[in-house]
Protein backbone atom coordinates (compact mmCIF):
# COMPACT_ATOMS: atom_id res chain seq x y z
CA UNK A 1 0.00 0.00 0.00
CA UNK A 2 1.54 3.34 -1.27
CA UNK A 3 1.46 6.01 1.38
CA UNK A 4 1.22 9.39 1.25
CA UNK A 5 5.07 9.92 2.39
CA UNK A 6 6.44 6.92 -0.25
CA UNK A 7 4.43 9.18 -2.75
CA UNK A 8 6.18 12.47 -1.48
CA UNK A 9 9.42 10.97 -0.91
CA UNK A 10 9.63 9.12 -5.14
CA UNK A 11 8.68 12.34 -6.33
CA UNK A 12 11.18 14.21 -4.18
CA UNK A 13 14.00 11.76 -5.35
CA UNK A 14 12.59 11.44 -9.35
CA UNK A 15 13.22 15.98 -8.97
CA UNK A 16 16.52 15.72 -7.31
CA UNK A 17 18.23 12.91 -9.33
CA UNK A 18 16.33 11.65 -12.12
CA UNK A 19 14.64 14.40 -13.89
CA UNK A 20 17.01 16.58 -12.28
CA UNK A 21 16.22 20.41 -13.68
CA UNK A 22 20.12 21.18 -14.81
CA UNK A 23 21.65 18.20 -15.44
CA UNK A 24 19.13 16.45 -17.10
CA UNK A 25 16.74 19.19 -18.95
CA UNK A 26 19.28 22.35 -19.20
CA UNK A 27 16.50 24.07 -17.40
CA UNK A 28 18.32 27.54 -15.60
CA UNK A 29 21.90 26.98 -16.57
CA UNK A 30 22.63 30.63 -16.56
CA UNK A 31 21.18 31.08 -13.23
CA UNK A 32 23.44 27.72 -11.99
CA UNK A 33 26.32 28.94 -13.49
CA UNK A 34 25.57 32.97 -12.04
CA UNK A 35 25.32 31.00 -8.51
CA UNK A 36 28.10 28.82 -8.30
CA UNK A 37 30.72 32.07 -8.44
CA UNK A 38 30.16 32.68 -5.22
CA UNK A 39 29.11 30.52 -2.14
CA UNK A 40 26.87 33.72 -0.83
CA UNK A 41 24.86 33.29 -3.86
CA UNK A 42 24.77 29.67 -3.61
CA UNK A 43 22.83 29.74 -0.59
CA UNK A 44 20.59 32.65 -1.59
CA UNK A 45 19.39 31.81 -4.48
CA UNK A 46 18.73 27.78 -3.99
CA UNK A 47 16.64 28.71 -1.21
CA UNK A 48 14.59 31.08 -3.48
CA UNK A 49 13.98 28.44 -5.57
CA UNK A 50 13.39 25.92 -3.25
CA UNK A 51 10.83 27.75 -2.01
CA UNK A 52 8.94 29.00 -5.15
CA UNK A 53 8.96 25.54 -6.75
CA UNK A 54 7.78 23.89 -3.25
CA UNK A 55 4.99 26.20 -2.71
CA UNK A 56 3.96 27.18 -6.83
CA UNK A 57 3.73 22.59 -6.99
CA UNK A 58 1.03 22.98 -4.60
CA UNK A 59 -0.62 25.84 -6.21
CA UNK A 60 0.28 24.15 -9.52
CA UNK A 61 -2.05 21.15 -8.31
CA UNK A 62 -4.89 22.70 -6.96
CA UNK A 63 -4.91 24.12 -10.28
CA UNK A 64 -4.38 21.59 -12.32
CA UNK A 65 -7.42 19.28 -10.37
CA UNK A 66 -9.71 22.38 -10.87
CA UNK A 67 -9.25 23.65 -14.02
CA UNK A 68 -7.78 20.39 -16.43
CA UNK A 69 -11.27 20.17 -17.99
CA UNK A 70 -11.67 23.76 -19.13
CA UNK A 71 -11.00 23.71 -22.90
CA UNK A 72 -8.88 26.28 -22.79
CA UNK A 73 -6.27 25.06 -20.22
CA UNK A 74 -3.61 23.46 -22.25
CA UNK A 75 -3.67 26.58 -24.73
CA UNK A 76 -3.11 28.77 -21.34
CA UNK A 77 -1.09 26.24 -19.31
CA UNK A 78 2.44 28.84 -19.69
CA UNK A 79 -0.14 31.98 -18.53
CA UNK A 80 -1.64 30.16 -15.62
CA UNK A 81 1.60 28.76 -14.13
CA UNK A 82 3.65 32.46 -14.47
CA UNK A 83 0.63 33.64 -12.65
CA UNK A 84 0.84 31.46 -9.63
CA UNK A 85 5.02 31.69 -9.83
CA UNK A 86 4.21 35.62 -10.03
CA UNK A 87 1.70 35.48 -7.36
CA UNK A 88 4.32 33.68 -4.68
CA UNK A 89 6.55 36.07 -5.32
CA UNK A 90 4.71 38.84 -5.11
CA UNK A 91 2.74 37.77 -1.69
CA UNK A 92 6.23 36.52 -0.47
CA UNK A 93 8.19 39.69 -1.46
CA UNK A 94 5.60 42.16 0.04
CA UNK A 95 5.62 40.06 3.57
CA UNK A 96 9.05 39.73 4.00
CA UNK A 97 9.41 43.33 2.89
CA UNK A 98 6.65 44.30 5.35
CA UNK A 99 7.00 41.72 8.76
CA UNK A 100 11.26 41.74 8.14
CA UNK A 101 12.77 44.44 6.60
CA UNK A 102 16.16 43.68 7.77
CA UNK A 103 15.69 39.98 6.26
CA UNK A 104 14.22 41.65 2.75
CA UNK A 105 17.46 44.20 2.41
CA UNK A 106 19.43 40.72 2.67
CA UNK A 107 17.75 38.78 -0.03
CA UNK A 108 16.51 41.34 -2.56
CA UNK A 109 19.07 40.88 -5.03
CA UNK A 110 18.80 36.85 -4.84
CA UNK A 111 15.28 37.19 -5.15
CA UNK A 112 14.37 38.35 -8.45
CA UNK A 113 17.00 35.30 -10.20
CA UNK A 114 15.66 32.88 -7.98
CA UNK A 115 12.11 33.14 -8.95
CA UNK A 116 12.27 34.14 -12.53
CA UNK A 117 14.17 31.23 -14.22
CA UNK A 118 13.19 28.46 -16.55
CA UNK A 119 13.80 25.57 -14.08
CA UNK A 120 10.91 26.81 -11.95
CA UNK A 121 8.68 27.07 -14.53
CA UNK A 122 10.06 23.94 -16.00
CA UNK A 123 9.28 21.95 -12.41
CA UNK A 124 5.73 22.90 -12.89
CA UNK A 125 5.20 21.66 -16.20
CA UNK A 126 6.95 18.50 -15.77
CA UNK A 127 5.32 17.61 -12.52
CA UNK A 128 1.69 18.68 -14.29
CA UNK A 129 2.73 15.94 -17.28
CA UNK A 130 3.43 13.13 -14.72
CA UNK A 131 0.25 14.22 -12.53
CA UNK A 132 -0.44 12.46 -9.27
CA UNK A 133 -1.25 13.28 -5.95
CA UNK A 134 -1.03 16.44 -3.73
CA UNK A 135 2.15 14.73 -2.00
CA UNK A 136 3.90 13.59 -5.37
CA UNK A 137 3.53 17.71 -6.00
CA UNK A 138 4.93 19.46 -3.59
CA UNK A 139 7.85 16.04 -3.40
CA UNK A 140 8.49 16.97 -7.00
CA UNK A 141 8.24 21.17 -5.88
CA UNK A 142 10.69 20.28 -3.25
CA UNK A 143 13.03 17.89 -5.35
CA UNK A 144 13.58 19.77 -7.89
CA UNK A 145 14.97 22.89 -5.94
CA UNK A 146 17.23 20.22 -3.90
CA UNK A 147 18.20 18.89 -7.50
CA UNK A 148 19.08 22.54 -8.51
CA UNK A 149 21.25 22.93 -5.34
CA UNK A 150 22.74 19.51 -5.90
CA UNK A 151 23.85 20.55 -9.27
CA UNK A 152 24.70 24.26 -8.18
CA UNK A 153 27.14 22.61 -5.47
CA UNK A 154 28.79 20.57 -8.14
CA UNK A 155 29.49 23.27 -9.97
CA UNK A 156 30.60 25.40 -7.42
CA UNK A 157 32.84 22.87 -5.71
CA UNK A 158 34.68 22.21 -9.47
CA UNK A 159 34.90 25.72 -10.39
CA UNK A 160 38.08 26.52 -9.01
CA UNK A 161 39.29 23.75 -10.55
CA UNK A 162 37.69 24.30 -14.36
CA UNK A 163 39.56 27.35 -14.29
CA UNK A 164 43.28 26.72 -13.68
CA UNK A 165 45.90 27.04 -15.50
CA UNK A 166 46.56 23.30 -15.53
CA UNK A 167 43.10 23.95 -18.17
CA UNK A 168 44.42 25.07 -21.89
CA UNK A 169 43.63 28.47 -22.31
CA UNK A 170 41.34 28.15 -25.17
CA UNK A 171 38.65 25.62 -22.35
CA UNK A 172 39.08 28.10 -19.35
CA UNK A 173 35.65 29.75 -18.84
CA UNK A 174 32.37 28.69 -20.47
CA UNK A 175 34.15 25.50 -22.72
CA UNK A 176 35.09 23.34 -19.70
CA UNK A 177 32.19 24.55 -17.73
CA UNK A 178 29.70 23.34 -20.45
CA UNK A 179 31.89 19.78 -20.99
CA UNK A 180 32.09 19.55 -17.27
CA UNK A 181 28.31 19.41 -16.74
CA UNK A 182 27.48 17.42 -19.52
CA UNK A 183 29.79 14.92 -18.26
CA UNK A 184 27.82 14.92 -14.99
CA UNK A 185 25.18 14.94 -16.78
CA UNK A 186 26.03 11.67 -18.85
CA UNK A 187 27.26 10.12 -15.07
CA UNK A 188 23.61 10.74 -13.88
CA UNK A 189 21.70 9.58 -16.95
CA UNK A 190 23.78 6.23 -17.27
CA UNK A 191 23.65 5.62 -13.46
CA UNK A 192 19.63 5.80 -13.33
CA UNK A 193 19.16 4.09 -16.44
Amino acid sequence: METVFSRFLAAALLGIFIENAAFERALGINVLLYAARKKENLIGIFVGVIYVTTISSALTCITDRYLSDWEYYKMLLPFIYIFIISAVYLITLVAVWRFFPGFYRKVKKYVHIAVFNCAVLGALFIQSRIGGTFASYIGYGLGTGLGFLLAGYLLHAAEERLNSDSVPASFRGMPITMIYIGVISLALSAFWS
